[in-house]
Parts: C-alpha cells; sequence; structure tokens
C-alpha cells in the first residue's frame, strides 16, 4: 500500500490537463469580468442613442 500511494504522489500523468484545466478557467473569469464591465457602457451609449433618436422624432414631428 504504501508503494501504491508513493508511485501515485510521484506519477504526473495528469499534470498537464490540470494545469490547462486551470488556465481555461482563469480565462473564462477575466472574460465574464471584461463583458460585466463592457455591458454598463454599451448600456450608457444605448440610452444617450435612444435620447438622440426620440429627440429627432418629436422635432420631426413637430
Amino acid at each position: 500500500m504504501k508503494n501504491f500511494i508513493l508511485e501515485f504522489l510521484r506519477e504526473e500523468g495528469g499534470q498537464d490537463l490540470v494545469e490547462y484545466t486551470l488556465l481555461l478557467a482563469f480565462v473564462a473569469l477575466a472574460s465574464a469580468a471584461l463583458f460585466i464591465g463592457a455591458g454598463t457602457s454599451i448600456k450608457g451609449i444605448w440610452s444617450v442613442t435612444n435620447t438622440h433618436l426620440l429627440n429627432a422624432n418629436t422635432a420631426a414631428g413637430s
């Protein structure tokens, strides 16, 4: 049993998979943070554009 545990600790077969999984998780979290931050900016741009369109529509109708 002791030899089995020592061999298990020394084996590096799945190490690459774990590293790539951690890297993918980091990229996904960073992307989500950027999308959340960009969402606020897009909301502001949309609001300003909508206001301009409403003002132009009101001016054209008068």
